[in-house]
Protein backbone atom coordinates (compact mmCIF):
# COMPACT_ATOMS: atom_id res chain seq x y z
CA UNK A 1 0.00 0.00 0.00
CA UNK A 2 2.20 2.93 -1.11
CA UNK A 3 1.73 6.41 0.59
CA UNK A 4 2.39 10.02 -0.25
CA UNK A 5 6.08 11.52 -0.36
CA UNK A 6 4.28 14.21 2.50
CA UNK A 7 3.07 11.20 4.70
CA UNK A 8 6.36 9.51 4.57
CA UNK A 9 8.05 12.51 5.26
CA UNK A 10 5.70 13.10 8.39
CA UNK A 11 6.53 8.74 9.54
CA UNK A 12 10.42 9.27 9.00
CA UNK A 13 10.23 12.66 10.93
CA UNK A 14 7.60 11.15 13.51
CA UNK A 15 9.96 8.13 14.22
CA UNK A 16 13.77 9.74 14.10
CA UNK A 17 13.22 9.42 18.15
CA UNK A 18 11.97 5.89 18.18
CA UNK A 19 15.00 5.07 15.27
CA UNK A 20 17.90 6.51 17.14
CA UNK A 21 17.04 5.00 20.44
CA UNK A 22 18.28 1.28 19.57
CA UNK A 23 19.95 2.13 16.44
CA UNK A 24 22.75 4.43 17.45
CA UNK A 25 22.48 3.50 21.03
CA UNK A 26 24.11 0.20 20.13
CA UNK A 27 25.91 0.63 17.34
CA UNK A 28 27.80 4.08 18.21
CA UNK A 29 29.94 2.52 20.97
CA UNK A 30 33.57 3.37 21.45
CA UNK A 31 35.16 1.56 18.62
CA UNK A 32 38.03 -0.91 19.61
CA UNK A 33 41.92 0.57 18.73
CA UNK A 34 45.02 -0.28 19.20
CA UNK A 35 48.13 1.20 20.27
CA UNK A 36 49.93 3.45 17.42
CA UNK A 37 52.78 2.49 15.61
CA UNK A 38 55.42 4.19 13.49
CA UNK A 39 54.74 1.93 10.51
CA UNK A 40 51.09 0.89 11.01
CA UNK A 41 52.08 -2.79 11.22
CA UNK A 42 50.40 -3.10 15.01
CA UNK A 43 48.29 -6.00 16.12
CA UNK A 44 44.47 -5.80 15.55
CA UNK A 45 41.17 -6.30 17.54
CA UNK A 46 38.86 -8.70 16.38
CA UNK A 47 35.23 -7.11 17.66
CA UNK A 48 31.85 -8.93 16.43
CA UNK A 49 28.61 -8.83 17.09
CA UNK A 50 27.15 -11.66 19.74
CA UNK A 51 25.72 -14.75 18.58
CA UNK A 52 23.35 -17.60 20.00
CA UNK A 53 22.74 -20.97 19.30
CA UNK A 54 20.37 -19.44 16.42
CA UNK A 55 22.92 -17.96 14.50
CA UNK A 56 21.16 -14.31 15.31
CA UNK A 57 23.98 -11.67 15.63
CA UNK A 58 23.03 -8.78 17.84
CA UNK A 59 24.93 -6.55 16.69
CA UNK A 60 28.44 -4.97 14.73
CA UNK A 61 31.09 -2.80 15.37
CA UNK A 62 33.67 -1.33 12.81
CA UNK A 63 36.94 -2.96 14.04
CA UNK A 64 40.17 -0.76 13.63
CA UNK A 65 43.79 -2.15 13.55
CA UNK A 66 47.14 -0.55 12.53
CA UNK A 67 48.44 2.58 13.51
CA UNK A 68 45.23 4.15 14.95
CA UNK A 69 44.22 6.27 18.39
CA UNK A 70 44.24 4.35 21.27
CA UNK A 71 40.74 4.05 22.96
CA UNK A 72 39.09 4.93 19.44
CA UNK A 73 39.25 8.65 19.47
CA UNK A 74 40.09 10.74 16.59
CA UNK A 75 43.81 10.61 15.40
CA UNK A 76 45.80 13.45 14.75
CA UNK A 77 45.57 14.04 11.04
CA UNK A 78 44.48 17.66 9.87
CA UNK A 79 43.31 16.92 6.11
CA UNK A 80 44.88 19.57 3.45
CA UNK A 81 40.96 19.95 2.42
CA UNK A 82 38.67 22.18 3.89
CA UNK A 83 35.54 20.86 2.60
CA UNK A 84 36.51 17.22 3.00
CA UNK A 85 34.91 15.66 6.24
CA UNK A 86 34.60 12.45 7.31
CA UNK A 87 31.38 10.45 7.56
CA UNK A 88 28.24 11.88 10.11
CA UNK A 89 26.71 9.02 10.37
CA UNK A 90 25.48 5.59 7.71
CA UNK A 91 23.78 2.64 7.96
CA UNK A 92 25.23 -0.75 8.68
CA UNK A 93 24.09 -4.57 9.96
CA UNK A 94 22.12 -3.99 13.12
CA UNK A 95 20.04 -7.36 14.23
CA UNK A 96 19.35 -10.44 12.75
CA UNK A 97 15.00 -10.86 12.52
CA UNK A 98 14.14 -12.36 16.11
CA UNK A 99 16.21 -10.08 17.83
CA UNK A 100 15.33 -7.07 15.84
CA UNK A 101 11.42 -7.57 16.77
CA UNK A 102 11.82 -8.09 20.67
CA UNK A 103 13.58 -4.24 20.41
CA UNK A 104 11.73 -2.56 17.49
CA UNK A 105 8.47 -4.03 19.08
CA UNK A 106 9.13 -2.78 22.71
CA UNK A 107 10.24 0.65 21.31
CA UNK A 108 7.45 0.77 19.51
CA UNK A 109 4.56 -0.36 22.16
CA UNK A 110 6.40 2.05 24.19
CA UNK A 111 5.90 5.10 22.31
CA UNK A 112 2.07 4.14 21.72
CA UNK A 113 1.86 4.39 25.29
CA UNK A 114 3.62 7.75 25.52
CA UNK A 115 1.42 10.40 27.19
CA UNK A 116 0.50 12.76 24.48
CA UNK A 117 1.29 10.53 21.81
CA UNK A 118 -1.62 10.63 19.24
CA UNK A 119 -3.11 12.37 16.04
CA UNK A 120 -0.15 12.55 13.59
CA UNK A 121 2.37 11.24 16.03
CA UNK A 122 0.26 8.32 17.29
CA UNK A 123 -0.62 7.47 13.50
CA UNK A 124 3.18 7.56 12.40
CA UNK A 125 4.18 4.96 14.41
CA UNK A 126 1.06 3.30 14.14
CA UNK A 127 2.46 3.00 10.19
CA UNK A 128 5.73 2.39 11.51
CA UNK A 129 4.15 -1.09 13.33
CA UNK A 130 2.15 -1.84 10.37
CA UNK A 131 5.33 -1.40 8.63
CA UNK A 132 7.24 -4.13 10.33
CA UNK A 133 3.67 -6.53 11.31
CA UNK A 134 1.69 -6.31 8.30
CA UNK A 135 3.73 -5.58 5.17
CA UNK A 136 2.47 -2.03 4.95
CA UNK A 137 4.72 0.00 2.63
CA UNK A 138 5.47 2.69 0.39
CA UNK A 139 7.50 3.05 -2.67
CA UNK A 140 10.91 2.07 -2.06
CA UNK A 141 10.40 0.32 1.00
CA UNK A 142 8.29 -2.45 1.03
CA UNK A 143 7.21 -4.02 4.38
CA UNK A 144 7.80 -7.19 6.36
CA UNK A 145 5.43 -10.15 7.66
CA UNK A 146 5.99 -10.16 11.71
CA UNK A 147 9.31 -8.46 11.41
CA UNK A 148 10.17 -11.04 8.72
CA UNK A 149 11.71 -13.68 11.58
CA UNK A 150 10.56 -16.08 8.62
CA UNK A 151 14.05 -15.32 7.16
CA UNK A 152 15.98 -14.63 10.69
CA UNK A 153 19.54 -16.55 9.93
CA UNK A 154 19.34 -15.19 6.17
CA UNK A 155 20.17 -11.64 6.53
CA UNK A 156 19.90 -8.66 9.22
CA UNK A 157 17.97 -5.47 9.55
CA UNK A 158 20.11 -2.73 9.04
CA UNK A 159 20.34 0.43 11.05
CA UNK A 160 21.31 4.29 11.61
CA UNK A 161 24.63 4.86 12.95
CA UNK A 162 25.63 7.97 14.50
CA UNK A 163 29.84 9.03 14.18
CA UNK A 164 30.39 10.04 17.89
CA UNK A 165 33.44 11.98 16.90
CA UNK A 166 31.03 14.45 14.62
CA UNK A 167 30.43 17.55 16.50
CA UNK A 168 27.59 18.30 14.21
CA UNK A 169 24.44 17.06 15.98
CA UNK A 170 22.33 17.79 13.32
CA UNK A 171 24.36 15.86 10.67
CA UNK A 172 25.90 12.61 12.81
CA UNK A 173 21.29 12.21 13.70
CA UNK A 174 20.63 12.27 9.86
CA UNK A 175 20.28 9.09 8.75
CA UNK A 176 16.37 8.52 9.90
CA UNK A 177 15.63 6.10 7.33
CA UNK A 178 13.61 3.22 9.27
CA UNK A 179 15.56 0.10 9.94
CA UNK A 180 15.56 -2.33 6.68
CA UNK A 181 16.32 -5.90 5.61
CA UNK A 182 19.23 -6.53 3.71
CA UNK A 183 19.68 -10.20 2.67
CA UNK A 184 23.21 -12.23 3.78
CA UNK A 185 25.49 -11.57 0.79
CA UNK A 186 23.45 -8.83 -0.71
CA UNK A 187 24.32 -5.39 -1.17
CA UNK A 188 22.43 -2.39 0.68
CA UNK A 189 19.21 -0.77 -2.19
CA UNK A 190 20.81 1.78 -4.04
CA UNK A 191 18.99 4.44 -2.43
CA UNK A 192 20.52 4.17 0.95
CA UNK A 193 23.87 6.28 -0.36
CA UNK A 194 25.27 6.24 3.28
CA UNK A 195 24.80 2.31 3.66
CA UNK A 196 28.27 1.39 5.23
CA UNK A 197 30.79 0.39 2.52
CA UNK A 198 34.76 0.07 1.77
CA UNK A 199 34.70 3.67 0.84
CA UNK A 200 33.22 5.24 4.13
CA UNK A 201 35.97 2.62 6.20
CA UNK A 202 38.47 4.33 4.45
CA UNK A 203 36.92 7.81 5.93
CA UNK A 204 36.71 6.61 9.14
CA UNK A 205 40.45 4.94 9.12
CA UNK A 206 41.74 8.11 8.12
CA UNK A 207 39.86 9.63 11.18
CA UNK A 208 41.42 7.41 13.06
CA UNK A 209 44.91 7.43 11.97
CA UNK A 210 47.56 8.45 14.42
CA UNK A 211 50.38 9.90 12.54
CA UNK A 212 54.19 9.24 14.02
CA UNK A 213 55.80 12.51 16.18
CA UNK A 214 57.44 14.91 13.65
CA UNK A 215 60.80 15.89 15.50
CA UNK A 216 63.70 16.89 13.04
CA UNK A 217 67.39 16.55 14.06
CA UNK A 218 68.76 19.77 14.11
CA UNK A 219 72.61 20.87 13.73
CA UNK A 220 73.47 22.83 16.02
CA UNK A 221 71.42 20.89 17.98
CA UNK A 222 68.91 23.42 20.34
CA UNK A 223 71.56 26.24 20.41
CA UNK A 224 72.47 28.17 17.59
CA UNK A 225 73.49 31.85 16.47
CA UNK A 226 72.48 34.86 15.22
CA UNK A 227 73.44 34.34 11.30
CA UNK A 228 74.72 30.89 11.54
CA UNK A 229 72.47 28.65 8.98
CA UNK A 230 70.85 25.41 11.38
CA UNK A 231 70.69 22.45 9.19
CA UNK A 232 67.64 20.39 9.50
CA UNK A 233 67.12 17.06 8.02
CA UNK A 234 64.88 13.36 8.72
CA UNK A 235 66.13 10.28 8.17
CA UNK A 236 64.17 7.74 6.52
CA UNK A 237 64.46 5.45 9.60
CA UNK A 238 62.22 8.36 11.43
CA UNK A 239 59.33 8.03 9.71
CA UNK A 240 57.75 5.69 6.93
CA UNK A 241 54.38 5.23 5.54
CA UNK A 242 51.90 4.60 7.76
CA UNK A 243 48.48 2.24 7.96
CA UNK A 244 45.19 2.36 9.28
CA UNK A 245 42.83 -0.33 7.98
CA UNK A 246 38.84 -0.51 9.13
CA UNK A 247 37.30 -3.68 9.00
CA UNK A 248 33.19 -5.29 9.30
CA UNK A 249 32.42 -8.25 9.52
CA UNK A 250 28.58 -9.79 10.06
CA UNK A 251 27.31 -13.08 8.69
CA UNK A 252 26.75 -12.53 4.58
CA UNK A 253 28.68 -9.07 4.78
CA UNK A 254 32.34 -9.07 5.24
CA UNK A 255 34.49 -5.45 3.92
CA UNK A 256 37.85 -3.64 4.79
CA UNK A 257 39.45 -0.62 4.05
CA UNK A 258 43.11 0.24 4.41
CA UNK A 259 44.11 3.79 4.37
CA UNK A 260 48.06 4.63 3.62
CA UNK A 261 50.19 7.83 3.91
CA UNK A 262 52.99 8.34 2.84
CA UNK A 263 55.17 11.19 3.65
CA UNK A 264 56.25 13.93 0.96
CA UNK A 265 57.22 17.14 2.41
CA UNK A 266 58.32 18.65 5.27
CA UNK A 267 57.56 22.28 6.41
CA UNK A 268 59.92 24.55 8.95
CA UNK A 269 58.24 27.18 10.58
CA UNK A 270 60.74 29.14 12.46
CA UNK A 271 58.89 30.57 15.21
CA UNK A 272 59.82 34.57 14.45
CA UNK A 273 59.39 36.58 12.02
CA UNK A 274 63.28 37.29 12.24
CA UNK A 275 64.04 34.09 10.30
CA UNK A 276 64.37 33.24 6.62
CA UNK A 277 64.17 29.73 5.53
CA UNK A 278 65.92 27.34 3.04
CA UNK A 279 64.64 26.89 0.67
CA UNK A 280 62.89 29.88 1.03
CA UNK A 281 59.04 28.89 0.97
CA UNK A 282 60.04 26.40 4.05
CA UNK A 283 58.67 23.56 2.03
CA UNK A 284 61.63 20.79 1.86
CA UNK A 285 60.38 17.84 -0.40
CA UNK A 286 61.63 14.21 0.39
CA UNK A 287 64.97 13.01 -1.62
CA UNK A 288 63.52 10.56 -3.74
CA UNK A 289 67.15 8.14 -3.70
CA UNK A 290 66.38 7.12 -0.18
CA UNK A 291 62.90 9.00 0.83
CA UNK A 292 64.63 11.37 3.59
CA UNK A 293 64.14 15.00 3.74
CA UNK A 294 66.59 17.65 3.86
CA UNK A 295 70.84 16.64 4.14
CA UNK A 296 72.71 15.44 7.32
CA UNK A 297 75.54 18.16 8.64
CA UNK A 298 78.92 17.42 7.75
CA UNK A 299 81.95 18.78 8.65
CA UNK A 300 83.22 21.87 6.99
CA UNK A 301 79.45 22.89 5.84
CA UNK A 302 78.88 25.58 8.33
CA UNK A 303 79.13 28.35 5.83
CA UNK A 304 77.38 27.09 3.35
CA UNK A 305 73.88 27.10 2.66
CA UNK A 306 71.71 23.83 3.60
CA UNK A 307 68.92 22.43 1.40
CA UNK A 308 66.34 22.28 4.23
CA UNK A 309 66.78 24.79 7.43
CA UNK A 310 66.97 28.27 9.13
CA UNK A 311 68.97 31.21 10.03
CA UNK A 312 67.95 32.99 12.49
CA UNK A 313 68.69 36.90 12.18
CA UNK A 314 67.99 37.57 15.95
CA UNK A 315 68.68 36.61 19.35
CA UNK A 316 66.00 34.43 20.99
CA UNK A 317 66.83 36.34 24.62
CA UNK A 318 66.27 34.41 27.86
CA UNK A 319 63.58 32.40 25.83
CA UNK A 320 63.41 30.01 23.12
CA UNK A 321 61.60 30.64 20.02
CA UNK A 322 59.25 27.32 19.00
CA UNK A 323 59.92 25.79 15.95
CA UNK A 324 57.25 24.18 14.30
CA UNK A 325 57.83 21.14 11.87
CA UNK A 326 54.89 19.54 9.63
CA UNK A 327 54.98 16.37 7.74
CA UNK A 328 52.63 16.61 4.53
CA UNK A 329 51.69 12.96 3.83
CA UNK A 330 49.75 11.64 0.07
CA UNK A 331 46.64 9.48 1.25
CA UNK A 332 44.75 6.77 -0.43
CA UNK A 333 43.25 3.76 0.32
CA UNK A 334 42.31 0.07 -0.81
CA UNK A 335 39.03 -1.69 -0.01
CA UNK A 336 37.46 -4.78 -0.51
CA UNK A 337 36.24 -5.94 -3.87
CA UNK A 338 39.16 -4.11 -5.81
CA UNK A 339 38.28 -0.59 -4.73
CA UNK A 340 40.12 2.33 -3.98
CA UNK A 341 41.65 6.03 -4.77
CA UNK A 342 42.91 8.89 -3.41
CA UNK A 343 42.32 10.90 -0.45
CA UNK A 344 42.78 14.26 0.53
CA UNK A 345 46.48 14.62 2.27
CA UNK A 346 46.78 14.80 5.82
CA UNK A 347 49.04 16.89 7.73
CA UNK A 348 50.59 16.44 11.20
CA UNK A 349 53.56 18.96 13.14
CA UNK A 350 55.18 19.29 16.83
CA UNK A 351 57.00 21.89 18.00
CA UNK A 352 60.42 22.05 19.33
CA UNK A 353 62.49 24.97 21.35
CA UNK A 354 65.36 26.75 19.67
CA UNK A 355 67.93 28.84 21.52
CA UNK A 356 69.37 31.22 19.30
CA UNK A 357 72.14 33.23 20.66
CA UNK A 358 74.52 36.14 19.72
CA UNK A 359 78.05 35.08 18.81
CA UNK A 360 80.10 36.73 21.00
CA UNK A 361 83.17 38.59 20.13
CA UNK A 362 86.35 38.16 21.98
CA UNK A 363 88.45 41.94 23.03
CA UNK A 364 92.60 40.84 23.01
Amino acid sequence: MPVSKARHATLRTSTVALTLAFGALILAEPAYAVEPTGNGQGASTNQRGGSDKAGIYAAARIQYSGSVAKGGGTGNVTSSDVNWTPPPCWYAPYLGAKDFKKEMSKHIEDQLKAPGMGGTAGSAIGQTQRHYEDEFGWSGAPGYKDYNVENDGKGMFWAGVENPDEPDYLKRSSCTDLPFWVENGEAPPPRYEEAISPEILAALAYQHMELPDTEVTLAPETNTKVNLPTWAWLDKAVFDEVQATAALNVPGFNIQATTTARPVSLKLEPGTKDAVTYPASGECAINEADKSIGEPYAKGKADQTPPCGIRYLRSSGDGTYKLRATITWEIDWTGTGGTGGDMPDGTFGNEQAVSVQEIQAVNR
